[in-house]
């Protein structure tokens, strides 16, 4: 049947006038935070946030995070408007919801909106710091013997391109060294020709808590007496840190940092952040071109693109999932309303109620630890006459889900968030207990 224009603008008349007044309608109403200051009896209005089914105990945030509703409910929104008008919402709204997306990381983590970028992950923000430092030929990147395969990777990629050497170095048992033995095992190999320490805050692998705050304050301290062009920049993954921490980039001290958000942040899955310094901006070069910042295509026409860096020219253009994206400043909802310190006493609670647990099982092995100082949410272990993969199987036979971690020396993780209970960690422990 031939349907005219007229009939067709007849019949679809309503849908069109709601298609354009959500375009021309506030495109970022937040979800509400909950109405009252949180309480210490509220964790379990947190826990109702998240829709994890009830009938498991979730320890692998350091995965994969659930969204919690507020972000469930602007990806929902921001998707709808999309889909109803695509071209309109995105042209009203994309580059403003990145710049409130950039000022509430800032806002949360101590820096300004302009120097956070956004990404997709951590291994993209990886990529884009190691493959944009401007290194030259002679001069050395030193990393460690634990620093995580994106990590490695990314610097040897890195300097197959521009001559710059990577030095891995061996860390001692933190067990001996504590924070201070530790830092210094780090300043103690910078030599002349160190440009970069790449390192990582939390450790993937055992949990171990590197003591960044101490390792740049002695960074600073040697850069007083170098030229800018060979000053020291101190590049930090910080995934495992941001969003269980109540440290901020003045405390950690480093240069630029970068991690994903989808883990303990609890943001939209497929987001990441890099946050620099103006010492770390200057050291960086863009990779890939951007459409966030306002003179990128002004400057393309006039042939005369400008060549700093900033935390907008670092953000990655292109076509992307952007209701998730925009929906980044949501994920600050829940840790707006319980506040950054008491998510991280939260976290080292349960931590430290498992690793305590763990500790006194003689057929367990505790690789994570038992200080605050030395660690964060990441609980790392071996069981006697099973292999950790043999042990994540057997705790999902108890509906609990852990991870191994995939070094060298395989662990079990457990990681436990502000999603649980210290009931769901005596359930944890319970079943490692009947591993024996």
């Amino acid at each position: 049947m031939q349907i005219g224009r007229r009939e067709f603008l007849k019949a679809g008349g309503v849908a069109l006038a709601a298609g354009s007044a959500v375009a021309a309608g506030p495109a970022t109403a937040q979800a509400p935070a909950p109405q009252r200051a949180f309480e210490a009896n509220d964790w379990a209005r947190v826990r109702a946030q998240f829709g994890l089914k009830s009938d498991r105990v979730d320890m692998s945030a350091m995965l994969i995070a659930a969204h919690p509703k507020a972000v469930r409910e602007a990806i929902a929104r921001h998707r709808d408007a999309l889909d109803e008008t695509p071209i309109e919402y995105l042209e009203q709204n994309n580059r403003r919801l990145q710049n409130v997306a950039r000022e509430r990381v800032g806002r949360y983590f101590g820096a300004l909106a302009t120097d956070v970028a956004l990404t997709d992950s951590t291994t993209m923000g990886a990529g884009l710091v190691y493959n944009g430092l401007k290194l030259r030929p002679g001069q050395e990147v030193l990393t460690t013997d634990r620093d995580y395969y994106v990590t490695h990777e990314s610097l040897r990629l890195a300097s197959m391109r521009n001559g710059a050497s990577v030095r891995r170095i061996r860390l001692p048992d933190p067990a001996k060294a504590g924070a201070g033995g530790l830092a210094q095992a780090v300043v103690r190999e910078i030599k002349p020709n160190t440009r970069v320490v790449a390192l990582t805050w939390v450790l993937s692998s055992t949990g171990l808590k590197m003591p960044i705050p101490a390792i740049s304050h002695e960074i600073a301290r040697l850069n007083a007496g170098r030229a800018e062009a060979d000053r020291i920049i101190l590049a930090v993954d910080g995934v495992h840190g941001f969003g269980n921490q109540d440290v901020g980039l003045p405390e950690l001290g480093c240069d630029l940092f970068f991690a994903g958000c989808h883990k303990w942040i609890f943001g939209p899955r497929g987001t990441g952040v890099v946050i620099g310094t103006k010492a770390g901006w200057s050291a960086l070069a863009p990779t890939i071109p951007t459409f966030l910042a306002s003179d990128a295509y002004s400057d393309w026409i006039s042939g005369t693109p400008a060549t700093d860096c900033t935390g907008a020219r670092l953000t990655p253009g292109g076509f992307k999932a952007f209701e998730h994206v925009w929906a980044l400043s949501d994920a600050f909802v829940i840790h707006d309303w319980v506040g950054r310190k008491q998510v991280a006493d939260r976290t080292a609670e349960l931590a430290d109620q498992l690793k305590t647990g763990l500790a006194a099982m003689p057929h367990v092995t505790l690789a994570t630890p038992r200080s605050r100082e030395l660690s964060a949410g990441i609980v790392s272990f071996e069981v006697a006459g099973m292999t950790p993969a043999q042990t994540v199987a057997k705790l999902r036979e108890w509906k609990i889900l852990g991870s191994v971690a995939p070094y060298a020396r395989p662990l079990v993780r457990l990681t436990p968030s502000i999603r649980n209970t210290p009931d769901e960690v005596d359930f944890a422990l319970k079943a490692v207990r009947a591993m024996a």
